[in-house]
């Protein structure tokens, strides 16, 4: 079989969604969950974007050693050569140029004539090859391109060294077999076709990009650019799940295999779903909490009897457990450690181990059956803390009674110095946010408020997400707790400590 490389794109065109945007240190940890399911190409961000986005895809370059670590850069030198540098500590490094080729993009946005595109493409590439060995072009919104201008495009390209040539549907226009048929006809037309990787990189805007992508596998692709739960612009990318189990389930179809540790995906859509704040939805395919479910009395019946039945794939394979008691109160550090361990959870230092430990003895008091879900939600809500925190949740009180009006009483920390307020509101989650927003003052929007149960039963935790929005940037926040309130509370401060902390990192347009 050929080796399908995954090029995953969630830390760069997944992070264009909106809210989405991360920290350095999301970003690092994200990556490293991407290069423990071994990922061939992590696509770290777009260096010239900002200097917190140069600092982050430098930091991802840092901490990655055995995934190749990849900068978009528009074919302009400035850009490039900040793709460059951001990429100089990688141990693998690739810088990914790309420009325009579809006449309505080189009219309106480019206001470039095809001659100028073409030169502009090769000058790129060859600049880009004095930075590094490993240079990938792309031909944004080559779904709406001419094939003739593509044809000319690639060929010099190549001659000029790209090593990896992408064919981006970039509106997520196209449908699989004209997409397939796209591939054929640029890898039989290209002279110099057979001296590079081609690859695709699909938008979900008609709900295909998953299947056009496998379309073009078929056609001759052999690089696959994705993200994790299909996080993107719009309305997503092509979801790497379920790309690596379509072609892993169906080898019959697929003359290709990929190098992932498929048992790596459940934690890894996760750990994507709590920094992000974009939950994944219970009937997604492979990660979906319904993924594996059977409610039917006839498909019950089969699976019990042989899992095949109705079961394309194991569970297990995946990385999903049975959703079964683990500890309790009187669990010792190690064992906590040791079943964190078992769920691929890592945690750096002694520092965050005891860190996490209190919150779990915390949980323990409150909830008298801890699943392994509840661990996921615990260390998550841990990890989404920024490092400096400016506001601290201190107490909360909150009241409701039918007949009367909510209110609520907070206690926050303003750098370090204690402040009280309360509220009436709507409800209990209304009135404490007008508490808390009495003492930050951030006039932020509300743009989502979320909740997600992590496991079942009345105590199980709460999920919140809030997503804020303030001088055109966007934040998510996170909080888990058994009382809803609290975690609202939770989620509300950790989106206000986004806003006031880290340089935002400015996602740019997807080729």
């Amino acid at each position: 079989m050929d080796r399908l490389i995954i090029f995953d794109t969630t830390l760069r065109d997944g992070e264009q969604s909106p809210g989405a945007s991360m920290t350095k240190e999301e970003k690092v940890r994200i990556a490293k969950q991407l290069e423990k399911m071994r990922v061939d190409v992590i696509e770290a961000g777009f260096a010239a974007a900002s200097p917190g986005d140069f600092e982050a895809v430098q930091a991802v370059a840092s901490a990655i050693k055995d995934s190749t670590v990849c900068s978009l850069a528009r074919a302009q030198a400035g850009d490039i050569q900040k793709a460059g540098d951001a990429i100089k500590p990688a141990a693998h490094g690739r810088i990914h140029t790309f420009i325009a080729t579809s006449p309505i993009h080189m009219q309106h946005k480019l206001r470039m004539q095809p001659d100028q595109v073409l030169a502009a493409a090769v000058d790129a590439v060859k600049f880009a090859r004095t930075l590094t060995d490993d240079v990938e072009f792309s031909a944004e919104d080559a779904v709406r391109s001419e094939i003739d201008f593509l044809c000319r495009v690639f060929e010099a390209v190549i001659d000029a060294g790209a090593k990896t040539i992408n064919v981006p549907d970039t509106v997520g226009y196209s449908i699989p077999d004209l997409w397939a048929e796209r591939f054929k006809t640029l890898i039989e037309r290209v002279p110099n076709a057979d001296k590079v990787v081609w690859s695709t990189h699909c938008h979900n805007d008609l709900g295909m990009a998953v299947a056009n992508s496998l379309a073009a596998v078929r056609a001759g692709a052999r690089q696959v650019e994705c993200t994790i739960n299909g996080l993107g612009e719009r309305a997503g990318n092509a979801s790497l799940e379920e790309i690596v189990m379509a072609v892993r389930t169906r080898k019959d179809v697929f003359n290709v295999a990929t190098g992932i540790d498929a048992t790596q995906i459940v934690p890894a859509s996760k750990l994507v779903s709590t920094i992000t704040g974009y939950p994944v939805q219970p009937n997604k395919a492979v990660v979906g909490a319904n993924a594996f479910a059977h409610e039917s009395g006839i498909h019950q019946d089969g699976v019990l009897k042989h899992r095949e039945t109705y079961e394309i794939m194991r569970a297990q394979d995946v990385g999903w457990h049975t959703n079964k008691l683990t500890l309790g109160k009187l669990s010792g550090r190690n064992a906590f450690k040791t079943r964190l361990s078992e769920l691929g959870i890592e945690l750096e230092g002694e520092v965050a181990l005891n860190a996490a430990f209190k919150k779990f003895k915390e949980l323990a008091d409150k909830k008298s059956e801890i699943f392994d879900d509840d661990l996921h939600a615990l260390v998550s809500d841990e990890a989404v803390t920024p490092e400096v925190e400016h506001f601290q949740l201190v107490s909360i009180t909150a009241h409701t009674e039918t007949g009367e009006e909510p209110f609520a009483k907070v206690t926050i920390a303003e750098d370090h110095k204690e402040k009280h307020a309360e509220s009436r509101g709507a409800g209990p989650v209304d009135a404490t946010f007008s508490a808390i927003e009495s003492i930050a003052h951030s006039d932020a929007e509300l743009l989502l408020y979320s909740v997600n149960n992590v496991t079942q039963g009345t105590d199980s935790q709460g999920e919140v997400t809030v997503r804020l929005s303030k001088g055109g940037r966007i934040v998510n926040g996170i909080g888990a707790d058994t009382d809803i309130v609290v975690a609202s509370a939770k989620a509300y401060v950790n989106a206000l400590n986004k806003l006031a902390g880290a340089q935002k990192l400015n996602p740019q347009l997807s080729p």
